[in-house]
């Protein structure tokens, strides 16, 4: 029975622990709380919808690795859309 208790309460801090460490979640958020806590952090990995996460970075900053830049994308959020950065190669259009 002790063995039992035991088991219990190391799952229960595990899930606690879990539930701690989840990505915050863009759609449960304002966009200028997205913005504000990716500024703060200079990078963050965010929940975007279901089963959708990336890194999003500040515009200026050295958080892409090269050749990658930081790109412009829309996210869903509490009150719309909002616009952030993510890490992508640079794509060059070049006239013909």
């Amino acid at each position: 029975m002790k063995n039992l208790s035991i088991l219990l309460v190391a799952g229960t801090i595990v899930c606690v622990a879990g539930a701690a460490y989840a990505r915050p979640d863009t759609r449960n958020m304002t966009c200028a709380e997205t913005q504000a806590l990716i500024q703060s952090r200079h990078a963050a990995v965010l929940t975007t919808g279901r089963d959708l996460y990336d890194r999003f970075v500040r515009q200026y900053g050295n958080e892409c690795d090269w050749p990658e830049v930081p790109v412009s994308m829309t996210v869903p959020t509490r009150t719309g859309g909002c616009r952030v950065y993510h890490c992508a190669e640079p794509v060059f259009d070049f006239p013909d």
